[in-house]
C-alpha cells in the first residue's frame, strides 16, 4: 500500500489526528470565526516548516499590516524573527485584490511561489477574495488555479477563512481537507474545539477534539477513546501479583493485585481511600517506580499525610521510586489530563499508578456522556503500558451495604472494586472496608474494620451486627 508524503505540522496532537500530518502538496481550508485561532494555527505550521528547511510564502488578502501580525505572533515561542525575510516571505495582496481583482492575485501568487520556491503557501483572507468574486464560478477558478500551480510546484496550501462554509460550498468541494476551529461555552467556561470536516486521502480521527492556545501556540488533545490502544502482552498478565502494602487486604484478594490491573476504591470523604492508595504506591521501587496523579493534595501535603501513617514518601520520592504530579482543580480539559497522565507513564516507565481521584478528571469534562468511553480508554491504555492502577472516587451517599455503583457504570470498567464506608458499632463511628469484586479470582467478601493509625492502615476481623452510619457531618480525618 502506497503511503502519501506528509508535512509535519508542529502542532502537538494534530499529526496524530491526521495520521502523520498534512498531505504534502494538498490544499486545506482552515475555517473559524474571528478569534478562533486560525492565524496562530497556520503561523505555527509555517514556522515549524521553515525550521525544518522548507520555504514558506504567507500571503494576506486583509488590510491588516504584517507588522501588526508580527507584533501579536511575537508573544508565541514558535515565532522566530530571523526566519522572516529568509525562509519565510510575507506578501500583502490586499491592494492588488481591491484594484485589479482575483485574476491578478493569482498571477501575483504564482510568480511568488516560483520565485521563492515555496513548499508551503498560506492564504489568509479567503472571505475577502470570496466577496470580490462576481459568481461562484469565479471563486472556484481562483481556488483551482492556485491549487493547480501549487500542486505542480509541490507546495501545500492553507486557505484561511472566517466564513462558516457548508459542505456544498465551492471551496469545500475543491480542497483536499477542511479543518474547522471553534469555541463552545458551558456556563461561564469556554472550550476550544477542532473538527476535521474533510480529509481526503487520509484515515484521520474524525469528530470533535479539544485544543488549547498558550505561550507555545496550539496544542490539540485527540479524544482518548478515538486512539488505537496499546496491547497488553501475555508475559505481563502472567507476572507475580503486586502487593497493596496492607497484608490483610492482600490475603483477602488472593495475594495482591493482578499485574497491570485496575482497582477502583469507592467511598465517602475521610473513609481511607487516599491512605490505601499511599500504601500501594509505597511498595514502588526505583526499578519499578510509582506515580501519584492527584488533584486535591499537593506533594507537600501528601508527604505529611504519609508520614502520619508511617510511610516515608519523602524518601521514596528522593530515591526515584515515586513521582507526584499534582493537578490544581482549576479549569482543565479532560483529554489534556488523560494525555498528560499517559505521557508521564510512557516516559517514566511507572509500574504503579495512583489516581486520586477520578472525580478530578471528570470535573474537567464538558460531556458526561463520554465518561464511560473515556475512562475505558484510559484504563486500557494504562494496562497496555504495564501499569497497575489504583484509583479513588468519592461517593457522598455510599454509606450502606446496599449502595450501588456510580451512574456511569464505573464498576464494570475495573478489574477490582473496593468499598470503604462508615458504620456505627458500640456507639462509635468506624471505618469499614469490603471487597466487592476481583476479576477472575476468589476473594473474601467479609466486612472488615479499617483502622488507620501512626503505624499505617490495618484491617481487623470481620464485623457483625453493625449499623450503617447515615450521614457524615463534614470532613473526617484520614481521607
Amino acid at each position: 500500500m502506497q503511503q502519501l508524503a506528509r508535512l509535519e505540522s508542529g502542532i502537538g496532537g494534530l499529526d496524530t489526528l491526521l495520521k502523520g500530518g498534512l498531505v504534502a502538496g494538498a490544499s486545506y481550508i482552515i475555517q473559524g470565526r474571528p478569534g478562533s485561532g486560525k492565524t496562530i494555527f497556520a503561523s505555527q505550521i509555517a514556522f515549524h516548516h521553515a525550521r525544518r528547511g522548507g520555504k514558506v510564502l504567507f500571503a494576506t488578502l486583509l488590510s491588516e499590516s504584517h507588522e501588526r501580525l508580527f507584533q501579536f505572533l511575537s508573544t508565541m515561542s514558535f515565532f522566530d524573527q530571523a526566519r522572516v525575510g529568509s525562509d519565510m516571505q510575507f506578501v500583502s495582496a490586499f491592494d492588488t485584490l481591491m484594484t485589479e481583482g482575483l485574476d491578478e492575485v493569482v498571477r501575483l501568487l504564482r510568480r511568488e511561489i516560483s520565485r521563492q520556491k515555496a513548499s508551503l503557501l498560506v492564504v489568509d483572507g479567503v472571505l475577502t477574495a470570496r466577496s470580490r468574486a462576481e459568481t461562484q464560478l469565479d471563486t472556484k477558478r481562483f481556488i483551482a488555479e492556485l491549487q493547480g500551480h501549487a500542486a505542480f510546484a509541490g507546495c501545500t496550501v492553507l486557505f484561511l477563512t472566517s466564513a462558516r462554509l457548508d459542505d456544498s460550498s465551492p471551496e469545500h468541494t475543491m480542497v483536499d481537507g477542511v479543518i474547522e476551529l471553534g469555541e463552545d461555552v458551558f456556563g461561564s467556561r469556554s472550550v476550544r474545539r477542532l473538527h476535521l470536516r474533510k480529509t481526503r486521502g487520509s484515515g484521520a480521527l474524525s469528530g470533535l477534539h479539544e485544543f488549547d492556545i498558550g505561550d507555545d501556540g496550539i496544542v490539540v488533545y485527540p479524544r482518548l477513546e478515538a486512539l488505537p490502544s496499546t496491547r497488553l502482552t501475555d508475559e505481563v498478565t502472567e507476572a507475580a501479583r503486586a502487593r497493596t502494602g496492607v497484608p490483610e487486604l492482600d490475603a483477602m484478594i488472593g495475594g495482591g493485585l493482578q499485574p497491570a490491573s485496575s482497582t477502583l476504591v469507592l467511598g465517602p470523604s475521610g473513609s481511607g481511600k487516599t491512605s490505601l492508595g499511599l500504601h500501594m504506591i509505597a511498595e514502588a521501587t526505583p526499578e519499578a517506580p510509582g506515580l501519584v496523579f492527584g488533584f486535591y493534595e499537593t506533594e507537600a501535603r501528601l508527604v505529611q499525610k504519609a508520614a502520619s501513617i508511617g510511610i516515608d514518601l519523602r524518601g521514596k520520592i528522593a530515591s526515584g521510586a515515586v513521582r507526584v504530579m499534582w493537578q490544581p482543580t482549576t479549569e482543565r480539559l479532560m483529554d489534556a489530563l488523560g494525555h498528560r497522565l499517559l505521557d508521564a507513564v510512557r516516559q517514566g516507565g511507572f509500574r504503579r499508578v495512583m489516581i486520586d481521584s477520578l472525580g478530578g478528571i471528570a470535573r474537567a469534562s464538558t460531556n458526561p456522556h463520554r465518561h464511560v468511553e473515556f475512562f475505558t480508554a484510559l484504563m486500557n491504555e494504562l494496562r497496555g503500558l504495564r501499569a497497575t492502577v489504583i484509583a479513588t472516587w468519592e461517593i457522598r451517599d455510599m454509606f450502606d451495604a446496599n449502595a450501588q455503583a456510580p451512574a456511569f457504570e464505573l464498576s464494570s470498567l475495573y478489574d477490582n472494586l473496593l468499598l470503604t464506608r462508615f458504620v456505627e458499632a458500640d456507639a462509635e463511628l468506624r471505618r469499614m472496608l469490603s471487597v466487592i469484586k476481583v476479576r477472575d479470582s476468589h476473594f473474601d467478601p467479609s466486612l472488615r474494620e479499617l483502622i488507620i493509625d501512626e503505624r499505617g492502615l490495618h484491617l481487623a476481623g470481620a464485623m457483625r451486627d453493625t449499623q450503617t452510619y447515615p450521614h457524615v457531618p463534614g470532613p473526617v480525618p484520614g481521607r
